[in-house]
């Protein structure tokens, strides 16, 4: 699969064996930055590498910063071949942050391979370029555009994924197929018991079927002007979920949480059939698994939250929110978005996720 880019076209290769890695390993004037939990698991695999070309990292949010970004960058500096050093990263979202930012900056651009490891980097964020670092506590505020030159994606690696972190990767599965209107929407459905028991055949199906969606918008747009700000469909309230809770909510679950919100701020506003909201909001209630207090916080802080997240253009609340007419799905961009209506969409969430 290839991505068209303006900044360098690049490939997205899936494999069905973790043999390539051995072809990694070897490459020559190599740095790699593996998800420490990763090569724990995979330390077999990754044995070949000498120490010096080795950079471990527990990729948790804390970590997601410029000060681990520099380091990497100082070490980088060691490697003789500068400009034609090559940057491989192995892990998932965070780790393909921070390797992105550090790829685009270092040296004013370097070759960077990046091999997912969890479904959600996978289906959804190893394409598009985007690399984000947070900033005090808030959320994606640093970043740049710089996609990777080769993507190796290998569902194998998904086996060792925690319930939690699998779920999650879900959610933005399931936004891609709720976003795609009825065809999508029935398709997880019925699909979403073989997801969770993770069907390998299935899952492959449904991360090659999500890569291929978001492409056909980050090819237009792909330094989210337009039609790619349709992707943060949920994300204003999945990351303001995800601050407010200090990151113990992981991403994909907090998006699944952002569309149960958002699906109710569109059906009162007579967007959305109380029908489809439904229909999505049973799928999404199946990978959301979490500590209910976690869910004991100030709406007033979620709403700060929302206020820093970086779609927002002006004084008013703005969202990503569906629209459904006769089976076809719209996305629009509302920028009337009311403080009441976010207390509404957060407390109807708390009532369907206790009572389910």
């Amino acid at each position: 699969m290839i991505i068209h880019s303006k900044i360098k076209d690049y490939e997205v290769v899936m494999e069905n064996n973790t043999d390539f890695l051995n072809d990694l390993c070897g490459l020559k004037d190599s740095q790699f930055v593996i998800d420490e939990k990763v090569y724990r698991l995979y330390s077999d695999k990754f044995s070949s590498i000498p120490e010096d070309r080795l950079i471990l990292i527990e990729a948790i949010e804390h970590n997601k910063i410029i000060d681990t970004a520099l380091e990497i960058c100082e070490k980088m500096t060691e490697i003789p071949a500068k400009r034609n050093a090559t940057l491989i990263s192995v892990g998932g979202g965070i780790i393909q942050d921070l390797t992105g930012f550090v790829a685009n900056i270092l040296y004013r651009g370097i070759k960077w391979i990046f091999v997912p490891t969890t479904l959600l980097a996978s289906s959804d964020s190893c394409i598009g370029g985007k690399t984000s670092l947070n900033y005090k506590k808030y959320k994606n505020l640093l970043g740049t555009f710089y996609p990777p030159d080769t993507i190796y994606v290998c569902p194998i690696f998904f086996d060792t994924l925690s319930e939690k972190d699998f779920k999650s990767g879900l959610g933005e599965v399931i936004k891609f197929n709720i976003m795609a209107g009825d065809t999508g929407l029935t398709n997880i459905e019925n699909n979403i018991d073989k997801l969770l028991i993770r069907d390998h055949k299935i899952v492959s199906e449904f991360v090659l079927s999500s890569l291929e969606y978001k492409s056909k918008f980050i090819e237009i747009d792909e330094f989210d002007r337009g039609e790619r700000i349709k992707l943060n469909f949920a994300h204003t309230f999945g990351h303001a979920i995800e601050v407010v809770t200090n990151y113990c909510i992981p991403h994909g679950t907090a998006v699944a949480i952002g569309m149960i919100m958002a699906d109710s701020i569109s059906v009162k506003r007579g967007l959305l059939t109380d029908e489809v909201a439904n229909r999505s909001k049973q799928v999404l209630l199946k990978v959301i698994d979490i500590d209910v207090d976690l869910l004991n916080v100030d709406i007033n802080d979620v709403i700060k939250a929302i206020r820093k997240d970086k779609k927002q253009t002006n004084d008013s609340l703005a969202a990503v929110l569906l629209a459904n007419n006769k089976g076809l799905s719209e996305l629009v961009i509302v920028y009337d978005m009311t403080i009441e209506e976010v207390k509404y969409s957060f407390e109807s969430f708390f009532d369907d996720y206790t009572n389910k």
